[in-house]
C-alpha cells in the first residue's frame, strides 16, 4: 500500500471505473480480491469463489447484463462509447465455469431476481445494487453508476482497514495448483504403476516416479501429483489401488518401501510428505519433496540390464538425467 501511495492517492473514486473494460486492470484484480475476502459465492452454484475445486468450478467472469442483449440496444462495437460501457468491469461478476455456461444470455432483471431468491446474500457479497429498478435493461447506465459508487466506497473502506501486513504461509488450493500446470517445482503423473495404454500393471512406471523424486531432491525440492495427467485432468488413483489390492494405505506403504530401497530409510522419513487430497470425488497422491542435503543417486538398469547409478535434475518442467561430465560440477555448486 505504501508503494501505491508513492504513485497515486490510495483512495479510489467512482469515476475511475468509467470505461474500464480490461480484466487485467488493477481495479478488476482488487474487486476479485475484495469479493474473495468477503467469502463471496457463485450466483448459480453457491460455491465459494475463494477456494473452488476442479476445472468444473474454475473461476470466470461474466457480464451481468449480457452483451448480446446490450448489443441489440445500441451498445455494439459501432458505438465506441457505448461499447466500452457494455464491457465495463462494473458489468461483471465472478462465477464458476459451470454457472457461466448455464447462465447463457438471460436478462439481468430475471437472472438477478432468481439469485436474490435462491442465495439472498450472494448479490451483496459481490457489490451488486439491490434496487430492482436498476436491473431493468432501460436503466443499465444507472446500474453502472450505482455500482461504481458502491464499489468505490466499499473498496476504500476495505483498504483503510488493512492496517497491518505480515508474511504468512498459506497453502495454495489444490485446484489452483493444478490449473497453473507443470513447472520446475510441480509435476503431474497419470499413474503410479498402472499403464493406461496397456490396461495392465507396469512396474517401469514406478521407476519414473523415483526419478522425479530424485530430480526434485537434487534441486530445490518440489511437488509431485499422481493421478493427474499432463493436461491437468483429474484421473484419480483407482487403477493403482486395484493393482495393489488395497487403498491409499497400501499405496503409501508401497511407495515408501520403494523410496526406502532407492534412497534409504532416513531420506524417506525426513524428505517426503505424502498426502491424499480429494478433488471432485477423486483421490490423488500429493508428494512434497524437500531439497536434499546430499546428492541423491538412483540405481537403474541400463540397456545391458546392468545396475548403474544415475543422477537426475530438473530442467524446466521435466526430470532429466545429468550427463556424467556435468555431475561433479553440479554437485560441487549445489551441495558444497
Amino acid at each position: 500500500l505504501n508503494a501505491i501511495r508513492v504513485e497515486r492517492p490510495l483512495e479510489i473514486t467512482k469515476d475511475e471505473f468509467s470505461g474500464v473494460a480490461d480484466v487485467r486492470h488493477p481495479l478488476w484484480s482488487l474487486m476479485r480480491w475484495y469479493f474473495k475476502s468477503r467469502n463471496a459465492v457463485c450466483f448459480t452454484t453457491g460455491v465459494g469463489i475463494r477456494q473452488n475445486m476442479g476445472k468444473k468450478y474454475s473461476l470466470e467472469w461474466d457480464h451481468i447484463f449480457p452483451y448480446s442483449v446490450l448489443k441489440k440496444e445500441g451498445y455494439g462495437q459501432h458505438n465506441r462509447i457505448k461499447y466500452a460501457l457494455a464491457q465495463e468491469i462494473t458489468n461483471r461478476a465472478v462465477l464458476t465455469q459451470c454457472a457461466n455456461r448455464s447462465k447463457s444470455d438471460k436478462l439481468a432483471e430475471g437472472y438477478l431476481a432468481k439469485v436474490k431468491t435462491d442465495l439472498p446474500a450472494a448479490l451483496k457479497l459481490q457489490s451488486i445494487p439491490l434496487d430492482e429498478e436498476l436491473w431493468k435493461l432501460e436503466n443499465y447506465e444507472k446500474f453502472l453508476a450505482a455500482r461504481r459508487e458502491m464499489l468505490s466506497k466499499e473498496l476504500n473502506t476495505f483498504l483503510e482497514n488493512i492496517t497491518k501486513t505480515e508474511d504468512t504461509e498459506i497453502d495454495t488450493p489444490l485446484d489452483e495448483l493444478i490449473a497453473e500446470g507443470e513447472s520446475g517445482e510441480l509435476e503431474f503423473k497419470s499413474t503410479f504403476r498402472w499403464s493406461l495404454k496397456g490396461g495392465c500393471l507396469d512396474k517401469r512406471l514406478e521407476d519414473v516416479i523415483l526419478k522425479t523424486i530424485a530430480a526434485f531432491s537434487n534441486g530445490e525440492g518440489g511437488t509431485l501429483l499422481i493421478g493427474v495427467d499432463d493436461e491437468g485432468e483429474l484421473l484419480g488413483l483407482e487403477n493403482d489401488y486395484t493393482s495393489l489390492d488395497g487403498n491409499k494405505d497400501e499405496f503409501e506403504l508401497h511407495l515408501r518401501n520403494l523410496v526406502n530401497k532407492g534412497f534409504g530409510v532416513a531420506f524417506a522419513a525426513t524428505n517426503l510428505n505424502v498426502t491424499f487430497p480429494e478433488v471432485e470425488d477423486k483421490e490423488v497422491c500429493l508428494i512434497e519433496i524437500k531439497r536434499a542435503n546430499d546428492p541423491q543417486y538412483l540405481k537403474v538398469k541400463d540397456k545391458n540390464n546392468s545396475v548403474v547409478d544415475k543422477f537426475y535434475v530438473r530442467s524446466g518442467n521435466s526430470s532429466i538425467e545429468l550427463p556424467l561430465k556435468d555431475i561433479a560440477p553440479y554437485v560441487q555448486s549445489r551441495f558444497h
